[in-house]
C-alpha cells in the first residue's frame, strides 16, 4: 500500500482504473468494523468468480489467473482483513477467526452478485477459509462450486491426524511425520513477536528473491510480491494464531462440503502433501482432483492451466444449475461425452488408478506408437490416472480407438492424431497443432517402434533406414519438437523413451534393431544431463520380451518371404509362451515419471542383463553369439 492509498496493482480506492489486474472495478466493502479492499473484472452478468489469496499474499497473486478468467466471467478479488488496500481488526488477536472471515466473504458476496450464487476459488490460506465458507449452513445457497488449491480444511486435517495417531501403522506415522516436517513454518508462525519483527526487517526485504528461488513463473510475469507485503506477512500470523491450534484440537464433526469441489494439488508442494487429501472424498460427495506440476504458489507459475480449469469447472456447474451462459456462448473448456455404455471396457492398464489415484489428473500425455501394445497400455494408465492424452500412430483407427477408451477409463480428454514419427515435417506440424489446440505436453511418451532381424550383411542400407528412421529419429523428432515447447514454458516436464533391454544387449541377429534402441538409451542420457536445469526429467525405458504386437510386424531379412511369415509366426508363439504383458511396462513408464528415474529395465532379463553389462559385459558377449530359437 502506497502512502497515496493505492496498491501496487495500480486499483485505487474507488472507480475503474488499469494497472496489473488489468482494467478493474474496485470498491470498498465495510464488514465488522473494517473494509475490504474489492477489485472486479469481466462482465458482471456473467457467473462470478471470487477468488481468495492465501499467507502472506494479497489478492495480486491472482493477477495472472484473473485476466484470463475475466474473458469469460465475472472476476472477483479481495484482500482479506490486514492485508493490501483491506484495513486491520483492532485489536488483532481475535480478529482473524474462521467465523469472522466467513462474515467477509458473505458481505463481498453479497455486494458484487447480490441474489445469485459466486464460484469460489481458494489457494492457500485462501483454500483453508473457503473450506469453512463451504461447510457451514449460512453459506448454503450463496456458493455453486468451489476450487480447492494448495490448502486443506483445519477441521479435516484435525480427522486426518487423529486417525493417523490413535490407529498408528507405519505409513500413517511416516505420513504425519513427513507433514509435521512440512509445516514447522507454523509452528514458527505461533511465536510471540518474532514472526512480526522477520517480516518487517530482513525477512520481508528478501522474500521476493526467496520466492524467485523457490518458485519459477512464467516470462513475462509481473513482479510479486507487492510492497505491502511486511505489514500483510505480519497481520496475517494472526490466521495461524487464531485458527489453527483450536481446530486441530476440536475439529468440528459436520465440515461436509455443501457444493461441487474441484481439488487441484500441486506434485511438487513444499508445504503440504498429497497424502492429506486421501480422506477427502468422505468430506466432498461430488469430488473432483486434478494434480498440477509445480510447487506452492502456482497461480503464479501455472496461471493457463489454472485458469482453464476454474473455467471449465464453473462452465459446468453453471449448466447443472441451469443458469448456463448469458451471452449464450460455448462453456469455457471442452467436456467430451464418454463412449457408449455398451464399449467394451479395457481392463486396468497398469493398476494405475491404485498407485496413482489422480496423480497425473489434467496432465497431457502424448503417447507415439498408441494404437496398440505399451503404447495403448500406457496411454491407458495415464488416463487411469486422470492425464488427458492424445494418442499418436500411424494407425488412424487404432489411434481413434485407444482415446475412445482412454476417455472411457478416466481420460477428461483425449484424442487421436494420425501421423508417421520418422516424418519430420509431419512431426513439426502434430507439435504445433497440439500446442495449439490442447496445450504444451507435460509428458512425452516417445514409444513408436518397428523390429528388424537379420544378419547385418543381409541387412540393406534401405533396411537400416526404415530402422533408424522410426526407432530412432521418431524419438530424435519427438524430443526436438516437444521438448522445446516445455523448455520454453519453463514449467518443468519429463520425456519418456522407450529403448530396449537390446540397448545394452547385443545379438548377432539384431544388429540393426540393437543399434537404434542403443543410441535412443544414449541420447536420454544426454538429454537427461542438457534438460534436468530446466526440471525437465528423461528416461528411458527398457522393457525385455514383452508380448505385443511388434513380433508379428517385424521383419526378417535375408530369408525369403514364405520363411519370414514362419519366423513371424515362431517368434509371437515365443512371446506369447514368456506372456510379459504390456501393462507391466505402463506401470514402469508411470513409475519414471513420478520418481524422474533415469534408465528402468522392466522385465527380469531385461534387469539381469543391464547387471551384466555393467559388472560382466563379457558374459554378453558371449550369449549375443547364441543363434536365436527361430
Amino acid at each position: 500500500m502506497g502512502d497515496d492509498g493505492t496498491s501496487d496493482s495500480g486499483l485505487s480506492n474507488d472507480g475503474t482504473s488499469t494497472g496489473r489486474l488489468g482494467d478493474v472495478r474496485e470498491r470498498r466493502v465495510r464488514t465488522g468494523g473494517i473494509e475490504l479492499s474489492v477489485a472486479e473484472s469481466g462482465d458482471a452478468a456473467r457467473p462470478t468468480v471470487v477468488l481468495v489469496h492465501g499467507y502472506p499474499d494479497s489478492k495480486e497473486v491472482w493477477s495472472e489467473v484473473a485476466v484470463r478468467l475475466a474473458e469469460d466471467f465475472h472476476v472477483v478479488l479481495y484482500d482479506v482483513r490486514g492485508h493490501g488496500g483491506s484495513t486491520a481488526p483492532v485489536p488483532l488477536r481475535g480478529g482473524f477467526t474462521l467465523e469472522k472471515l466467513t462474515d467477509d466473504f458473505l458481505a463481498v458476496a453479497d455486494a458484487v452478485s447480490p441474489g445469485r450464487p459466486v464460484h469460489l476459488v481458494g489457494h492457500d490460506w485462501g483454500s483453508v477459509q473457503s473450506w469453512e465458507f463451504v461447510t457451514v449452513a449460512r453459506t448454503e445457497g450463496r456458493i455453486a462450486s468451489f476450487t480447492s488449491i494448495s490448502g486443506p480444511s483445519l477441521d479435516h486435517l484435525g480427522h486426518w491426524i487423529a486417525q493417523r495417531a490413535s490407529r498408528p501403522t507405519p505409513r500413517g506415522a511416516a505420513q504425519l511425520l513427513g507433514q509435521g516436517a512440512k509445516s514447522w513454518y507454523v509452528y514458527a508462525l505461533h511465536t510471540p513477536a518474532l514472526p512480526e519483527l522477520a517480516w518487517r526487517g530482513p525477512l520481508g526485504r528478501r522474500w521476493p528473491a526467496i520466492l524467485r528461488r523457490m518458485e519459477q513463473g512464467p516470462e513475462g510475469a509481473a513482479p510479486y510480491p507487492t510492497a505491502s507485503l511486511p505489514q500483510d506477512a505480519a497481520h496475517g500470523a494472526w490466521l495461524y494464531r487464531d485458527n489453527v491450534r483450536a481446530r486441530l484440537r476440536r475439529p468440528r464433526t459436520d465440515a461436509y462440503a455443501h457444493v461441487p469441489v474441484q481439488l487441484i494439488t500441486p506434485t511438487d508442494d513444499v508445504f503440504l502433501s498429497e497424502r492429506l487429501y486421501d480422506d477427502l472424498d468422505r468430506w466432498a460427495p461430488d469430488l473432483v482432483r486434478r494434480s498440477l506440476p509445480g510447487k506452492h504458489w502456482v497461480p503464479r507459475t501455472r496461471p493457463a492451466e489454472l485458469a482453464s480449469w476454474i473455467g471449465e469447472f464453473v462452465a459446468r456447474h453453471e449448466d447443472r444449475e441451469g443458469g448456463g451462459r448469458p451471452d449464450g456462448a460455448t462453456a469455457v473448456g471442452t467436456v467430451r461425452e464418454a463412449p457408449a455404455a455398451s464399449a467394451v471396457r479395457p481392463a486396468p492398464s497398469a493398476r494405475a488408478a491404485g498407485l496413482y489415484g489422480r496423480r497425473f489428473g489434467g496432465r497431457l500425455v502424448l503417447v507415439t506408437g498408441a494404437a496398440g501394445g505399451i503404447g495403448r497400455a500406457t496411454a491407458f494408465a495415464f488416463a487411469e490416472a486422470g492425464a488427458r492424452v492424445v494418442a499418436v500412430d500411424r494407425d488412424a483407427e487404432g489411434a481413434a480407438r485407444t482415446a475412445e477408451l482412454a476417455r472411457l477409463i478416466g481420460a477428461p480428454e483425449a484424442w487421436a492424431e494420425l501421423t508417421d514419427v520418422s516424418d519430420g515435417e509431419a512431426m513439426e506440424k502434430l507439435a504445433a497443432r497440439v500446442a495449439t489446440e490442447y496445450g504444451v505436453v507435460d509428458v512425452l511418451v516417445n514409444n513408436a517402434g518397428i523390429g528388424l532381424s537379420g544378419p547385418f550383411l543381409d541387412t540393406s542400407a534401405e533396411d537400416w533406414k526404415q530402422v533408424l528412421d522410426v526407432n530412432l529419429w521418431g524419438v530424435l523428432h519427438g524430443c526436438r519438437l516437444f521438448g522445446r515447447q516445455m523448455v520454453e514454458r519453463g514449467q518443468g516436464g519429463h520425456i519418456v523413451n522407450t529403448a530396449s533391454a537390446a540397448a545394452y544387449q547385443p545379438s548377432k541377429a539384431l544388429s540393426a534393431y540393437c543399434t537404434s534402441k542403443a543410441a535412443v538409451l544414449m541420447l536420454s542420457e544426454c538429454l537427461r544431463a542438457e534438460l534436468s536445469a530446466q526440471g525437465i526429467g528423461v528416461s528411458a525405458i527398457c522393457p525385455g520380451f514383452v508380448n505385443t504386437g511388434i513380433t508379428s510386424t517385424a521383419r526378417f531379412t535375408g530369408v525369403s518371404a514364405e520363411e519370414e511369415s514362419r519366423r513371424r509366426k515362431k517368434a509371437a508363439r515365443l512371446y506369447g509362451l514368456r506372456d510379459y504383458p504390456p501393462e507391466k511396462v505402463a506401470d514402469a513408464v508411470l513409475r519414471a515419471v513420478v520418481r524422474n528415474q533415469a534408465v528402468v529395465p522392466v522385465t527380469p532379463e531385461a534387469r539381469g542383463g543391464l547387471f551384466l553389462s555393467r559388472v560382466a559385459s563379457g558374459t554378453l558377449r558371449a550369449v549375443a553369439r547364441v543363434e536365436p530359437p527361430l
